[in-house]
């Protein structure tokens, strides 16, 4: 390591690293618990298993429903009826279902002239041992989900492990990038072009009327490449509709501050002024040239040349041919031979400063690529081995 700064990477691998062990243990505990209850249940017998739970949940409704009305001088149709339909229960039950002692006692229970409410709870104990096949098959259920829910754990480790090994591979790539390329080429004309079309959004922006400036974002909605949010419908009405839309966006922010009688010497509509331009100030505020800038490092030569003629369409609204010239330029650069070589070259000096360039030649940054690949193998395996 180079010094204090160089432990960034390498406490970014030891979180990513102590994560995939986490999820590889909470895969693995997952899997020993489902085992267990499929074991337990395959013991007995899935189907009976599944007589026994059932059985138990149909005994229990029965005395939960019956015990106010069959209990006591209650209800005589209701004591019948309750009698008629548990001891029938008991007496459908296969000798072989699990727990049939247990039916038995609470039929025999069940099975008098008169009920009360300690007769029911004595069922209920008597069927108690039956509970046990209710907890395992909810135990098998909970278990099933606790899997599902580490291994969608685990695929979302594993793509966090993807995209930093994806970094980091490119970060070794750089290194042998020809950081004396002229890059400045690209540089240079994009810098350009990104200041002017940001000034002259600005002036745009601050002086055009707001209907205008809303005419373009709703312009912008054809083209989407450029990354302009579309406009409200209530201010997009707004723009079509109100007189006070001649008036430029930083005016009408200024005015919704206003109170309603001072507005009303400024405005020709001041309620819909207020209701429509205060409720999306900050749309309004946030508006700028970002989605017309080309970023740095730049986009593949592709990318630019698709995005350049969208922006180009756009920036005929408000902006000097000179910018759009400008803008030209930066598509031509496209064209050049060596404009993927210099726009690796960019790439490189983004992300390699004089740190990660010693980290690579040091050995480090392979070093802990090669421990989060290893891990990435190790966690794809438990992946598979849980399929």
């Amino acid at each position: 390591m180079s010094g204090p700064e160089s432990t960034a990477d390498d406490a970014d691998a030891d979180a990513l690293l102590t994560e995939v062990d986490a999820r590889i243990e909470d895969l693995e505990a997952a899997r020993e618990r489902r085992e267990t209850v499929e074991s337990q249940i395959a013991d007995v017998g899935e189907e009976s298993v599944v007589a026994a739970a059932d059985a138990y949940r149909k005994a229990v409704r029965l005395l939960e429903n019956y015990e106010d009305s069959a209990t006591g001088t209650g209800d005589f149709q209701a004591y019948v009826e309750f009698q008629d339909r548990f001891l029938g229960l008991v007496e459908e039950l296969p000798e072989s279902i699990p727990a049939h002692d247990g039916f038995e006692s609470a039929a025999e229970r069940m099975d008098r002239r008169r009920l009360s409410t300690d007769h029911f709870d004595a069922a209920r104990e008597d069927l108690e041992p039956a509970a046990e096949y209710v907890d395992l098959l909810d135990r098998r259920e909970a278990t099933k989900e606790a899997l599902s829910e580490a291994r969608r754990d685990a695929k979302l480790c594993l793509r966090d492990l993807d995209e930093e090994i994806e970094r980091r591979e490119e970060t070794l790539a750089f290194a042998d990038a020809d950081l004396d390329a002229p890059v400045e080429e690209l540089r240079e004309p994009i810098r350009a072009y990104n200041d002017a079309v940001t000034e002259e959004f600005r002036e745009f922006y601050e002086s055009a009327a707001a209907a205008e400036v809303i005419a373009l974002l709703e312009r912008a909605d054809s083209f989407p490449l450029v990354e302009f949010r579309s406009p409200p419908r209530d201010l997009r009405e707004f723009a079509r509709e109100s007189p006070d839309a001649d008036e430029p966006v930083p005016t009408l922010l200024e005015y919704a501050d206003y109170s309603g009688s001072k507005l009303d010497h400024y405005a020709e509509d001041p309620a819909l002024l207020q209701t429509t331009v205060a409720v999306h100030r900050t749309y309004l505020e946030r508006l700028s040239a970002d989605p017309l800038t080309v970023e740095l490092p730049p986009p593949t030569a592709e990318s630019l040349r698709l995005w350049a003629r969208e922006a180009t369409s756009l920036l005929g609204r408000f902006a000097s041919e000179e910018t759009v010239a400008r803008l030209r330029t930066v598509r031509d650069r496209t064209r050049r031979d060596d404009y993927e070589e210099l726009r690796f070259v960019a790439r490189a000096h983004e992300e390699l400063d004089a740190e990660a360039r010693e980290r690579v030649n040091s050995g480090a940054a392979a070093a802990e690529l090669e421990r989060l690949r290893d891990a990435r193998d190790r966690l794809e395996a438990t992946l598979a081995a849980h399929d």
